[in-house]
């Protein structure tokens, strides 16, 4: 029977950071994904690293001044994934007052240092950022957030986890756990067949399903932590205006949207904040959220959306620790551990709550304590420690690529280094010719990346790689779209380890 230190259940990014930190303290991990790493919350966010302006409004100030700390290591560790962004924040006369804006901006300055340029105000009849705002929107501010691709963090972080000797397994069910002899008995399944394992201990980080993990495993000691399954829901839209600025915009309601830029042609737009009472494996856009959105862009934008401009939708389930507040867009984005170890029993680490954001550090203080119920406490890392692409090198590759590569289209190439930094390399190869690359099925998609994202980044479907791992699936009409399915269906090629 295999036996790791470490079993972690759940492929999101709080699973992968704690897998990617923990056998860099020299554990022996093993994680379970029931579907696709980050297929869940983890790829349905709004594509931020930030500090979260409006959790000021509600007292967050650790979780912002955490956020705002974990932001600049984002920066540092994944320059290809994580860019600045600068937000027009526009003030709406029958809204927050404007020097409740300007306090909060000053207070989000304050703690964020000199990390990225500090908020400005702004006149929208002499600035560029306020030609696509209606009239009546006069006056606003500039501040800086950051923008991610959320999935290809979640697997990056993954495939660096891997490279250091931790084994990755998607599409694999966490049945039950036991404690038996000093360690937990756990059983696996994955394409019909069971495994037994143990593990000396278990991290539950399943997002929204933390409560159903719990009630899998028998033996633990400490009750399961309420949380509220919050439903956020996003739209994409053709580019709705010229520049490379977000808008951070007032709801009527109090609530916060953004339009971001988002693939170079797009516009996303998010998020909704719903309670969720069924299974949050089923959840989907309501037309109600998709009219909510479009009203919200339509009160600012001089462009007016209907129904049918609409390209893309996604939701996703937040899992937010109950902390009381009727109003699901007022619920703590903090997080919380749960360690059951009682009498030097093999200990259970349990995960409430979280954001993307964050991630890195609660990964970093959730692996403290395992190592320290486990005896093998050593020093953090992962904050120095580039993600794969992320390394020193990545800046000049930059520089270097249009010479380097000059048959790929600018778009492509840029496409490609953001996504995969330096190990574009790996899809690339030796080719000197897009017709190098392999067979061609639609946008900039050629068979030399589909074997990669299937060899190195565990894609299984077209999903996983035109909706996930790359977002093309904008860009592929739905015949292109069947070819990228019947692929994966037909080409057998196996994954890197780990």
């Amino acid at each position: 029977m295999v036996r790791f230190d470490l079993l972690v259940v759940g492929g999101g990014i709080n699973g992968v950071g704690i897998a990617r930190d923990a056998v860099g303290r020299g554990l022996s991990v093993l994680l379970v994904e029931r579907g696709d790493l980050g297929g869940a919350t983890s790829s349905a966010s709004s594509k931020l690293i930030h500090g979260g302006l409006r959790y000021l409004e509600h007292g967050e100030f650790s979780l912002v001044a955490e956020s705002l700390r974990e932001r600049a290591t984002m920066l540092r560790i994944a320059p290809h994934l994580v860019r600045p962004v600068r937000f027009v924040l526009p003030h709406f006369p029958t809204m927050r007052p404007r020097w409740m804006l300007r306090l909060g901006l000053f207070l989000y300055d304050l703690l964020q240092g000199k990390t990225l340029p500090h908020a400005v105000g702004v006149r929208f009849d002499r600035d560029p950022v306020g030609a696509p705002l209606r009239d009546g929107l006069r006056k606003g501010f500039i501040y800086a957030d950051c923008a991610v691709d959320d999935a290809r963090l979640v697997v990056l972080t993954a495939r660096d986890a891997a490279d250091r000797g931790a084994e990755i397994r998607t599409h694999t069910e966490f049945r039950t756990a036991m404690r038996k002899d000093g360690v937990w008995r756990a059983s696996l399944a994955r394409n019909g067949q069971d495994e037994i394992i143990e593990a000396r201990a278990i991290a539950n980080v399943a997002g929204p399903w933390v409560g159903e993990g719990a009630s899998r495993i028998d033996g633990k000691t400490l009750p399961v932590r309420a949380i509220r399954l919050v439903k956020g829901s996003h739209i994409v839209v053709d580019r709705l205006y010229d520049g490379d600025q977000a808008y951070t915009l007032q709801a009527p309601d109090g609530r916060v949207v953004f339009a971001i830029p988002f693939q170079r042609d797009f516009t996303l737009i998010g998020t909704t904040d719903m309670p969720v009472e069924h299974d949050p494996a089923r959840v989907s856009i309501s037309q109600g959220e998709r009219d909510y959105l479009r009203a919200v862009a339509n009160s600012c934008f001089r462009k007016q959306l209907t129904d049918g401009d609409i390209r893309w939708t996604y939701a996703g389930v937040r899992p937010l620790l109950d902390d009381g507040h009727a109003n699901a867009s007022q619920v703590t984005r903090d997080y919380k551990f749960d360690i059951d170890a009682p009498d030097g029993l093999a200990p259970l680490l349990s995960v409430y709550g979280g954001k993307l954001t964050t991630y890195r550090h609660l990964a970093e203080r959730a692996t403290d304590k395992l190592t320290v119920a486990l005896g093998r406490r050593q020093e953090r890392w992962t904050s120095q420690a580039p993600l794969p692409g992320g390394d020193a090198a990545y800046a000049s590759l930059v520089e270097e690529a249009p010479q380097r590569w000059p048959f790929l289209p600018d778009a492509m190439r840029a496409r490609l280094l953001a996504a995969y930094g330096t190990r574009v390399t790996r899809v690339l190869g030796e080719a000197r010719s897009l017709a190098e690359l392999g067979t061609h099925f639609g946008a900039d998609l050629y068979e030399a990346e589909l074997l990669h994202l299937k060899r190195d980044e565990w894609a299984t479907c077209a999903d996983d790689a035109l909706w996930r791992r790359s977002k093309l699936g904008l860009r592929l009409n739905d015949a292109e779209r069947r070819r990228v399915d019947a692929w994966f269906s037909t080409r057998r090629i196996e994954p890197q380890a780990g």
